[in-house]
């Protein structure tokens, strides 16, 4: 079982936290480096897109859970 753990980044010039599992964390990592970018930036893109009633820390799984669906649709 993976515990929660809080993270901060700074986005937009200001720093903001958000709460995920370990396995969570590890895939946005993943998804940042695949992108050539850095976590900030993604959690920054994923922010300016989810709807302002979503919290950021659930618009981060389902954007993890989003991209583990993609790549498991292209294997064969």
């Amino acid at each position: 079982m993976s515990l929660v753990r809080k993270h901060s980044v700074s986005i937009r010039g200001h720093r903001t936290s958000f709460s995920l599992e370990q396995p969570f964390h590890d895939d946005l990592l993943t998804i940042a480096a695949e992108r050539r970018m850095t976590l900030a930036a993604l959690v920054a893109e994923i922010d300016a897109a989810r709807p302002r009633e979503a919290n950021l820390s659930s618009a981060l799984r389902i954007h993890v859970l989003a991209w583990a669906k993609r790549a498991a649709s292209h294997r064969p």
